[in-house]
């Protein structure tokens, strides 16, 4: 291995560009962010170093043997985040990148390519939460303070509507014309044609200097350091790679698991197997957050490995060929419990620990992956076993902290289990362990304690209405309407000083909350909760059924007393919970 000639951010981009530089599957995808990049851009304005990096060479008679990956130029939060498979089919040698892929991405995205990510409060699945967002750089002025106060120049990634608005101390330069601006006379004829030179003299001076600065970092500065490996060895190759990557945070430990399976893996290419199946069960039901960590774990989990830590000596190659001998199971496995988590109403708004999925997983594993678990009637006291068991496991947050610790017990046992989901066994396992499923008079207060908005209030509510088909879609609906708890509101509707703080301090705990199937919850909407149950339930039998179903108090249901229906159905709802979850006054 050895110190090769620098060369330019221009060289650099135009190589990703054609091609001529690729990354090894053992690379991982791009994680940076917007503001990562932007400070990248920042460093090399102001001649700080950037770090070297480290070239993998591979002869053209010897490409065939691997697999490469493209750059991605165009950055999509949901749609474009994987790398693309290269075509390595041509004539010529390959350079792959084992050192500054996130870097030399970055440089790519700012000067050719684009980013979107998602914007707050829409939608996941929501195509207009993806603007396409480019580089820029405000050549009037540096980044203005109360902004991030170690950077100088004010970069940033915007639509092209939000950087066509320059006002008296904003122009904003897209970064990626500079690659257009062959020779230095060029950028002093942009600064004129657009009038840059004739704004007062320290923002026409700003502008010069900006672009000029800009100019050199990418025509002329040869900041790219790199040493060139030409040994084309994969062992040494994946040995040098891990190396470089896990002596800091940079690489995970499920990133390591992943470039060695990539490597070793005989039949499959299991970064694009991986990979795909983490969006395919993301894209079940209303959508999940899953990531290849959880995948990777399950696979530690589901092939029976002793040792399920991610530790990097642990993922030896008859490891990982066990893996890929299994990985037709595991999927399936892992696709069974998805599919019924989904069928008790989670997604990923209200999933708060992926963990617990796995167990599940392992479960219809070791039962032969039984068909139409999810749904068969031969299945339902197993189904409601597992629903329990999962409920309490995100309630009671047992697999926070270790994981581990709870995994290793509850997979012995679900090994041994013989005559179905051992739930008993496994609440008895932990009885009296920080990892305890028995709930306490304490647990139930803190459960009436949850909150709309907060992931763990659906499952407390789960608890609440087991008989749910879940199937359909089901809000978290405030039975006395959110919007009317306004301090203006309240006194316009009479309501006393002293008690408009209980109205604002309640509204959105559970006392408060139901679960509604979607198009009722939209008809329901502001009315006045009264006035819709009046509306909906025409008989005195459907009343009485929709009250008990959802625990509504027999007492005045009018909003001025309700401080009155909050103590009676928080009462009912104690009750309640203390019957599901087995609490005796005792404990």
């Amino acid at each position: 291995m050895s110190f090769q000639t620098p060369i330019t951010v221009k060289e650099a981009v135009e190589n990703i560009h054609a091609k001529k530089y690729l990354l090894p599957a053992i690379q991982r995808e791009v994680v940076w962010e917007v503001d990562q990049i932007t400070r990248l851009f920042d460093s090399l304005m102001r001649d700080y170093p950037i770090g070297s990096f480290l070239f993998w060479h591979v002869e053209k008679k010897n490409v065939g043997q691997y697999q490469f990956y493209e750059f991605v130029r165009d950055y999509h939060e949901r749609n474009m985040c994987h790398n693309p498979k290269a075509d390595v089919s041509g004539e010529d040698d390959i350079t792959a990148i084992l050192d500054g892929q996130q870097r030399l991405t970055s440089l790519y995205l700012g000067l050719k390519g684009s980013y979107a990510y998602k914007e707050p409060r829409k939608r996941w699945d929501n195509p207009r939460a993806y603007p396409v967002r480019r580089l820029y750089i405000n050549l009037l002025g540096p980044k203005k303070n109360g902004d991030e106060t170690d950077m100088v120049y004010d970069f940033a990634f915007l639509t092209d509507e939000e950087a066509s608005t320059d006002g008296d101390d904003v122009f904003w330069f897209k970064v990626g014309e500079v690659l257009n601006l062959k020779e230095h006379w060029e950028v002093n004829d942009y600064l004129i044609s657009h009038e840059l030179a004739q704004k007062p003299q320290d923002q026409a001076r700003f502008a010069n200097r900006t672009l000029f600065k800009l100019w050199s970092v990418v025509h002329e500065a040869k900041v790219i350091n790199y040493f060139l490996e030409k040994d084309e060895s994969l062992d040494k190759v994946l040995n040098i790679f891990i190396r470089v990557n896990s002596s800091g945070t940079i690489l995970s430990y499920s990133d390591l698991l992943l470039s060695v399976a990539t490597a070793q893996w005989k039949k499959r290419d299991a970064r694009e197997e991986i990979t795909s199946f983490v969006d395919e069960l993301n894209g079940m039901g209303d959508g999940f957050n899953f990531n290849k960590d959880f995948v990777l774990k399950s696979c530690l989990v589901l092939a029976d490995f002793t040792d399920i830590a991610f530790k990097v000596d642990n993922f030896n190659k008859a490891n990982m060929l066990n893996i890929e001998e299994q990985w037709d199971d595991i999927e399936d496995a892992l696709r069974g419990a998805v599919s019924l988590v989904a069928g008790f109403g989670y997604s990923r708004d209200t999933l708060t620990a992926n963990y617990p999925v796995i167990p599940i997983a392992y479960y219809l594993k070791a039962r032969g992956l039984p068909k139409n678990f999810d749904t068969s009637a031969h299945y339902a006291e197993d189904r409601e076993a597992i629903r329990r068991w999962f409920i309490l496991s995100l309630v009671k947050r047992v697999f926070g902290g270790s994981p581990d610790t709870v995994l290793r017990p509850v997979r012995k046992m679900l090994r041994e289990a013989r005559d179905g989901f051992p739930y008993q066994d496994i609440v008895h396992r932990f009885k009296g362990t920080t990892r305890s499923l028995v709930c306490t008079e304490d647990d139930v207060e803190n459960l009436l304690r949850h909150k709309y908005g907060k992931g763990y209030t659906f499952s407390v509510l789960a608890l609440l209405y087991p008989t749910l088909d879940f199937r359909n879609r089901f809000h978290i609906d405030h039975i006395h309407p959110r919007s009317k708890f306004k301090k203006p509101k309240l006194r316009q509707k009479g309501i006393r000083d002293a008690d408009i703080e209980f109205y604002l301090e309640n509204v959105d705990l559970l006392p408060n909350l139901q679960l509604l199937e979607g198009i009722p919850n939209q008809e329901k909407s502001d009315m006045d909760f009264a006035d819709w149950l009046a509306r909906t339930c025409k008989s005195a039998e459907e009343r009485a059924n929709y009250m008990k179903r959802h625990f509504i108090p027999n007492v005045d249901l009018s909003f001025s007393n309700f401080r009155e229906f909050v103590e009676k159905r928080k009462a009912l709802l104690r009750e309640e919970l203390r019957r599901i979850l087995h609490v005796t006054k005792e404990e």
